[in-house]
């Protein structure tokens, strides 16, 4: 009895708080990331392991644009499945950095919004777009009224996520719809390499002779240079069509179109690095080792799309859209 009442009069301490990393993350899931790391290294073969950093970006890069590349001129529908996995990642992506910054989307109903744009545009056409929006506010008005610890700052997060996301990147497929075959995915693709090597023709020539900075508080290794000589690059690149069948485009189409897009994704990456920067991401995820997360990716692209699709449209230079 005098043993019990010895224990029952010892002081009673509260569970240590639990301990998280600077990002919030907890450091529990951060070692078992860690340890799953190790086990993947443990099985890979000797000749990939203790791989450069350039070399494990050129992989991961290689693997990204094959499977773009074959998914895109394959068929309207492996088109549509790719961007829908797109959009869901870098959704899924958007939504965990901004969580570091106090906020609480749905990523549930945020996640699945986006990746029904693609399939609604695919099915439905632009049509298919208004019903997810219809549907994606409604859910989320749901959930705002009944869930007391949602704010409108939550909502407006997870709509403005997936609608970044899943409804840019359907303009790609309405492109690639509206040509039809192979050449709707070559269409597709100039698009894809005109940001590509927009980004690529930027750094190179900005690297080199770079000496004013284009945004040093968002952005600080962009310059004016490179800046330029990324756009010249795109306008480039827009020339493309001029010889994909299906395609009633000028020159002088090209060259404004090309500049356009080109000004969108340069937006794109800034809008994306103001995000990071706000929250103090580096990379939105790792999902691209070597390259961080698909959003880190595909932050010039989304913007892009839809205005590539404006234009393309707009002008007359597809077909209109049923």
């Amino acid at each position: 009895m005098a043993d019990n009442r010895r224990h029952t009069d010892e002081p009673q301490f509260a569970p240590e708080p639990l301990k998280t990393t600077r990002t919030g993350e907890p450091k529990e899931t951060k070692h078992r990331a860690r340890r799953v790391k190790e086990k993947a290294y443990e099985k890979t073969p000797d000749r990939f392991k203790n791989a450069s950093s350039f070399q494990v970006r050129l992989r991961t890069g290689v693997v990204y644009v094959g499977l773009n590349v074959i998914c895109i001129l394959l068929s309207d529908i492996s088109t549509m499945f790719i961007l829908a996995a797109t959009a869901g990642v870098c959704t899924g992506e958007f939504y965990y950095m901004l969580r570091s910054d106090a906020k609480m989307p749905n990523e549930f109903i945020g996640i699945v919004a986006a990746v029904l744009y693609p399939v609604a545009a695919f099915f439905l056409g632009l049509i298919g777009l208004l019903y997810v929006t219809v549907a994606f506010v409604l859910a989320l008005t749901i959930w705002y009224v009944y869930w007391l610890r949602a704010r409108i700052a939550d909502v407006g997060v997870c709509l403005f996520g997936a609608m970044y996301t899943g409804m840019q990147l359907s303009g790609l497929l309405f492109i690639r719809m509206a040509i039809g075959g192979i050449w709707g995915g070559v269409a597709v693709l100039v698009i894809f390499a005109s940001i590509w090597f927009n980004d690529a023709g930027a750094y190179i020539f900005g690297s080199r002779f770079g000496k004013h900075k284009l945004a040093p508080r968002t952005s600080p290794n962009k310059s004016w240079e490179g800046f330029i000589a990324g756009l010249i690059v795109s306008m480039a690149f827009w020339c493309i069509l001029l010889v994909i069948p299906g395609i009633d485009i000028t020159v002088w189409q090209c060259l404004l179109f090309g500049l356009i897009c080109g000004l969108t994704s340069v937006l794109g990456d800034l809008c994306e690095s103001r995000i990071k920067r706000s929250v103090g991401f580096k990379d939105s995820g790792t999902i691209m080792p070597g390259h961080g997360g698909l959003f880190d990716r595909c932050d010039s692209l989304m913007p892009t799309a839809v205005a590539a699709a404006l234009l393309l449209f707009g002008a007359g230079c597809l077909p209109p859209l049923v």
